[in-house]
């Protein structure tokens, strides 16, 4: 134990510059920065988001949990996962639409207060994918419920998903502008 504790103090407390940590980290802090600044103009602070999994393969979840680790860590950003769509300014859905989805997907749309924002992501939400046309699916998430915005990929990494985050913000600064 006490060889431990000398270990602990002998050793040397490192801290990497940013600059270091490659174009990726860079990019996620800039990009993390100016959605900071449009969440604290729009939302007052914090952005609010409800994933709803309409049937999808789970890799799209992987990636938008993932944005919560501590190597993207967007909730510095002001960018919060709730647990109930009646909390949420925006609701991220994810995979083709099943038929026995279509209900909870409708739900939840009706409990998210208005003004609402829909994004359809991965290349499953948006079209149904693979998936489209099969008898068990509804295919799009636009078939269910009006979608705004969708981000694309199979699936979309946590960095595109932040770049389109960025991008889906600045189109409604500018909406809430011409108001």
């Amino acid at each position: 134990m006490f060889e431990l504790f000398l270990k602990i103090f002998r050793t040397s407390k490192t801290v990497i510059p940013v600059s270091s940590l490659g174009v990726e980290r860079a990019e996620i802090l800039a990009i993390g920065e100016k959605i900071s600044e449009k969440v604290k103009k729009l939302f007052r602070g914090s952005l609010a988001i409800r994933e709803v999994d309409t049937g999808s393969d789970n890799a799209p979840e992987q990636e938008l949990v993932a944005l919560s680790n501590s190597y993207y860590d967007i909730e510095r950003f002001g960018v919060h996962f709730v647990a109930s769509p009646r909390h949420a300014d925006m609701l991220m859905v994810t995979g083709p639409v099943t038929r026995n989805m279509a209900e909870a997907l409708r739900r939840a749309y009706n409990s998210t207060p208005n003004p609402k924002i829909i994004v359809a992501v991965g290349d499953d939400a948006i079209d149904g994918g693979i998936f489209r046309g099969s008898y068990a699916v509804e295919d799009g998430v636009d078939q269910v419920v009006p979608v705004n915005y969708n981000i694309p990929g199979d699936p979309p990494s946590p960095i595109v998903i932040m770049r389109h985050l960025l991008r889906i913000l600045e189109v409604e600064d500018k909406k809430s502008k011409k108001k």
